[in-house]
């Protein structure tokens, strides 16, 4: 594997040089925030400003509760100061992402440039992330993406703990807007690249499902340029699309040169129904069984990339296959919980038309007496919301649940009601409350929505 390119001293310029100078003062740290309240001493603190904080407000405070150094933006209040531990930048979080990058170049491991494999996609990502890290950590040392800082902020987060045990990087990217991916991929560098999907998500920022497909492309891109490799599901169609609109082959004798192909029809697996004895997701991949912690069909993809991700790095699929059943998901994704009087499957940290959709097409193969859904809205889809939520309450009218709850404005104005004290509630909190004196017995519940619906208050009441 070649080396990422990083510019001589002779040719570096002043920004850079300051960059250099700042990369001392990290590596003196060991460690970065951009958070008071994480701080334990030691770190070097970041002034990062948003639209509803400045963090160079903060600075001197942060220097006070034990921050090393402080970088701040020169035009701030604070870089008045003649407190030689503030570093004074014109944009502190483009210098935080040139820090970052920085990092990664200069990062070797046996002398080779350290591995990084760039995650991003419509849906899935966090889940795939996790099972790739738990397979990848039965033979490396791996730092992940912690949660979804998935961000211009959390991409360079992540690479600034990268430390000298590292062996490999798996760094998670989300994306709302054109452009977005391709910022993080020039600041990570990745040399190896995983879309797990394309679909129906933050429409409003993207304009279009051709647009989301462009802008998720970036990766595809970035890797062709570099000649670095790309995990291509050549089951999908749509990433097959993508894989051939950017000719990722060096030689047409050998069609996706740059590709390590995977799928689950590709390498002739099966997804094994569920019931109430198996309600987990099963995977047959030609006699071995691969028994998950996951709820749902739509899981199998992520799955069989972090197999495809394992196998390439030398980890065995019987470590593979024990990683991944040994992995139990958190955060209210993908987690099925059985209460004193129900059984959750909790799927609410996010939501979008597509994710929707194959929730309630798992929902549907559910077996049980009784079974309700709960779902909030989707948000960021712009004007096409009315038409995806219309789409939604039709899907899950056709199914036959015995009840459907919905959640939030957005399903409302699609229903074309007002008020429904027992089916369409305007937030979370109002459905906790309608549960409370309507208590819900001896179903299985699905529970899903957009982060900003915050479903998971509804678990109490259930």
């Amino acid at each position: 594997m070649k080396p990422k390119e990083v510019p001589a001293d002779s040719d570096l310029q002043e920004d850079d040089m300051q960059i250099t100078e700042i990369y001392k003062r990290f590596k003196e740290c060991g460690s970065v925030t951009t958070d008071t309240r994480t701080l334990k001493g030691g770190e070097l603190f970041f002034a990062l400003k948003g639209e509803n904080f400045d963090g160079n407000e903060y600075a001197l405070k942060a220097l006070e509760a034990g921050a090393a150094y402080a970088v701040v933006n020169g035009d701030a209040e604070v870089a008045k100061s003649d407190d030689p531990r503030l570093i004074k930048v014109e944009d502190t979080l483009k210098t935080l992402q040139e820090l970052a990058r920085w990092h990664r170049s200069m990062t070797f491991v046996d002398g080779k440039p350290l591995n990084v494999i760039a995650l991003t996609g419509t849906n899935g990502k966090t889940t795939t992330k996790e099972l790739i890290r738990e397979v990848l950590s039965v033979k490396y040392r791996v730092t992940a993406t912690e949660g979804n800082l998935n961000n211009s902020i959390g991409v360079p987060l992540t690479l600034l703990k990268i430390d000298s045990q590292t062996q490999i990087a798996v760094v998670e990217m989300g994306a709302s807007h054109p452009g977005d991916i391709k910022e993080l991929v020039d600041i990570a560098l990745p040399n190896y690249g995983l879309i797990t999907n394309v679909g129906k998500a933050h429409l409003l920022g993207f304009g279009s499902f051709e647009g989301v497909m462009k802008t998720k492309g970036e990766l595809y891109d970035y890797l062709r340029r570099t000649s670095d490799k790309v995990f291509l599901n050549v089951d999908n169609p749509y990433l097959c699309r993508m894989a051939n609109e950017r000719n990722l082959q060096s030689d047409p004798e050998r069609p996706y040169s740059l590709v390590i192909p995977y799928g689950l029809d590709y390498q002739g697996g099966k997804v094994l129904p569920s019931d109430a004895g198996h309600p987990y997701l099963r995977i047959d991949l030609g006699g071995r069984l691969v028994n998950t912690r996951l709820v749902g069909s739509y899981n199998a993809d992520n799955v069989m990339a972090a197999l495809a991700v394992g196998s390439h790095f030398g980890i065995s699929m019987e470590e593979a296959v024990a990683a991944i059943e040994a992995y139990v998901p958190s955060n209210n994704r993908s987690q099925m919980t059985r209460t004193d009087r129900n059984t959750l499957i909790v799927d609410a940290y996010n939501a979008n038309p597509t994710s929707m959709a194959a929730a309630l097409d798992n929902f549907a193969n559910v077996v049980a007496d009784k079974k309700i859904a709960m779902l909030g809205d989707m948000l960021e889809l712009g004007s096409d919301s009315i038409r995806e939520h219309e789409a939604v309450i039709a899907k899950a009218a056709s199914l036959g649940l015995d009840k459907v709850f919905f959640v939030g404005k957005e399903f409302r104005q699609a229903a074309g009601v007002t008020s429904d004290p027992e089916t369409y509630f305007e937030s979370s909190d109002q459905l906790a409350q309608w549960l409370h004196g309507h208590a819900v017995e001896g179903a299985a519940v699905l529970i899903k929505g957009s982060r900003g619906t915050r479903m998971e208050k509804v678990i109490p009441e259930l």
